[in-house]
């Protein structure tokens, strides 16, 4: 069970030297107090202004594990190199995206509404978790796409350091192992943390492609086509979008 005692601060916990498995709303709600500022390009503020001051730094949401694990490395390097010293935070999508372009998943044609074929696995999050521990992070969650059952798989695969498994693990085996009583041998053959290690699932989707073109029509921050407006968006201008869409397909 974890420690217990009075609730502590984020920063405090980090600073006692815990591994904290968290989620994107955590974030979110910390940004609308205050505590949190999202700027420009992270991985570039981190390394080119690690004198700026915070005390946690990382990469939340738009991204999935492996991108966000591979940025948090830089922003390490970055800090490390100009003599400070942070915590380090990753909170990537459940979805895998390698794919996307420099804006992330929302330019994906799945984007928001199929995204489901892309979700992690909890074998996925185990390894994202002990890659993210292994790279010293220290506050390791996750954002969009993730149930509750990958915050469980990233708090188990964690369990050793942190002390604890999370509540409701004694419910099931750990790495398939729920399966050694299975009635189908080749069923049983699977209860090994080997197997679905190496396991590359199959989408059961014959005329899908692997991955996808994402959109963005080659526009970024100060184009005229994504400024924003108060009113409601008339039919003439989703027209105007709807010709551009087929155009770009």
């Amino acid at each position: 069970m974890a420690p217990a005692g009075a609730k502590k601060g984020i920063l405090e916990r980090l600073d006692a030297g815990e591994i904290v498995v968290g989620d994107g709303g955590f974030v979110f709600a910390l940004e609308k107090r205050g505590y949190v500022k999202a700027g420009p390009w992270t991985p570039e503020a981190a390394a080119e202004h690690p004198e700026a001051g915070a005390q946690i730094v990382g990469i939340n949401c738009h991204f999935d594990p492996e991108t966000c694990v591979k940025t948090v490395k830089l922003m390490k390097e970055g800090v490390e190199k100009a003599g400070l010293k942070a915590h380090y935070m990753s909170q990537p999508l459940a979805y895998h995206t390698p794919d996307c372009n420099c804006q992330g998943f929302i330019d994906l044609p799945e984007f928001p509404f199929s995204l489901e074929p892309r979700i992690l696995t909890r074998w996925d999050m185990q390894k994202y978790a002990r890659e993210a521990y292994n790279a010293g992070i220290r506050y390791i969650g996750g954002c969009c796409g993730f149930e509750p059952y990958h915050v469980r798989a990233l708090a188990e695969e964690l369990a050793p350091e942190r002390g604890f498994l999370p509540a409701g693990s004694e419910k099931h085996g750990n790495w398939g192992s729920g399966l050694e009583m299975h009635t189908k041998p080749w069923v049983r053959a699977r209860a090994r943390r080997d197997y679905w290690e190496k396991l590359k699932p199959a989408s059961g989707r014959p005329f899908c492609p692997s991955m996808a073109m994402p959109d963005g029509w080659g526009v970024t921050k100060g184009h005229a086509d994504l400024m924003q407006q108060k009113e409601a968006t008339s039919q003439e201008q989703l027209k105007a979008l709807f010709d551009k869409a087929n155009k770009t397909h």
